[in-house]
């Protein structure tokens, strides 16, 4: 049993955080996008598209890498090369002032490595505990979820010291190490051989399933909602503590110096939260009787709290706590509706062909990508009273929780239904 545990640890746990938390640093964006507008005398809004293509490629090379996973899961070393490569191929770039080869780096070529990257460890770890599949996919993404609060200090030191180009470079560098380890450690457990007569499924057969498309649009919609408030949480904060007492004689140099301490403390939270929702979603499935519940209670959790907000009217009377407990708890959500995925796919699909329909699902991720920070920006910027305006944005999002909460429910009663046949 200790030689199985300590199997579970270098064959699973290690190499799945050495490949998540490189990956993970695309949330790290915000750090450098501003860096990267200003040194290639571009508008913020045309550098974004950076991120963008990045989830969207993200999530379409893992709808499209499930099989090769599946079937041969040191094939996956793919994905560093293509993770450094667009790095360090967005530090050339910027070097180069070339905008368009940001979008072709960081973009798509980085994007896909992330996405055969993210699909990696998950369905090892699920085989390594096969008694705890929520845990095991819990700590697969925790590590995604924790990139940003370790990397975003470490890139703002390196840029400070050696530059913005030299910043891509040298963690290109780090990154490419770490996941060259993780790929060499990572293994299935002992015995497990692909049997493509079971492990097979058509990803047209899976598509015709109305249960899919349930999952689908939950999922979609959770993310779509985390980025766009995740996209204005700085503007927000910045709205709410403006109207403090304290700050109202300050020049707007000085108020961003005041504040800039309190906003790095409420990401930092933010990324702890999101990684805490990670592994305890997930691992609050393995106790339910349907993994569907966990949903049900992320998205009960988000709109009470976004319900909390319209009724107090926080943002205007700048009410922190109110603020920040939505945030901290849509950020918790955001993070367990990933963990739990799998899991809840597991329970719908089985586990053997859970690479593909973790991947065919992760497309979601992809087109939510494109959509969250747009939608957030587009709700902002139409507001029909702009000193009110990041108030508004918060309707929208619980009419869309409350369309992703009806969806997972027939989900689950149409397991329910299966079950009970």
């Amino acid at each position: 049993m200790a030689r199985f545990t300590k199997n579970r640890w270098t064959s699973a746990i290690i190499p799945a955080l050495l490949i998540h938390i490189p990956i993970g640093t695309v949330y790290c964006w915000s750090v450098f996008k501003q860096l990267i507008a200003d040194q290639l005398h571009a508008s913020p809004a045309s550098v974004e598209w950076g991120f963008s293509l990045a989830i969207f490629f993200l999530g379409m090379s893992a709808a499209f890498a499930g099989p090769m996973v599946e079937k041969n899961i040191k094939k996956s070393l793919i994905s560093m090369v293509c993770f450094v490569a667009g790095f360090a191929g967005t530090g050339v770039s910027i070097a180069l002032g070339f905008l368009p080869g940001v979008f072709i780096c960081y973009g798509a070529i980085m994007g896909a490595g992330l996405g055969i990257g993210y699909l990696t460890p998950v369905k090892n770890l699920m085989l390594w505990f096969a008694d705890n599949r929520g845990l095991a996919t819990g700590i697969a993404v925790a590590g995604f979820g924790l990139a940003k609060a370790i990397a975003s200090p470490v890139m703002e030191y390196l840029i400070g010291s050696i530059g913005l180009v030299n910043m891509f470079y040298t963690l290109a560098v780090v990154y490419a190490i770490m996941m060259l380890v993780g790929f060499l450690l990572i293994r299935r457990p002992a015995g497990w051989v692909y049997d493509p007569a079971t492990s097979y499924v058509s990803r047209v057969s899976i598509l015709k399933k109305p249960v899919f498309w349930g999952i689908w649009l939950a999922f979609y919609i959770n993310i779509t909602c985390g980025l766009a408030l995740i996209s204005q949480e700085k503007d927000i904060l910045h709205d709410v503590l403006k109207a403090f007492p304290q700050y109202a004689p300050l020049s707007p140099s000085a108020f961003a110096a005041a504040i800039s301490g309190i906003i790095g403390l409420v990401l930092a939270v933010d990324s702890v939260l999101n990684t805490a929702g990670r592994v305890g979603f997930s691992t609050l499935s393995d106790h339910l009787k349907r993994r569907e519940t966990v949903y049900q209670v992320i998205f009960v959790i988000s709109i009470a709290v976004c319900l909390l907000q319209v009724c107090t009217n926080s943002i205007d009377r700048a009410l922190l706590w109110a603020v920040l407990m939505m945030l901290f708890l849509v950020n918790a959500g955001y993070g367990g509706g990933f963990s739990t995925l799998p899991v809840l796919l597991d329970q719908h699909f089985g586990t053997k062909t859970v690479s593909t329909t973790h991947g065919l699902t992760l497309s979601a991720w992809a087109f939510a990508g494109l959509s969250g920070n747009q939608l957030a920006s587009f709700v902002v910027t139409h507001a029909p009273d702009q000193a009110h305006r990041y108030a508004a944005l918060i309707p929208v999002l619980i009419v869309l929780f409350i369309i992703a909460l009806i969806s997972v429910s027939l989900v689950k009663a149409a397991g329910k239904r299966v079950a009970v046949a």
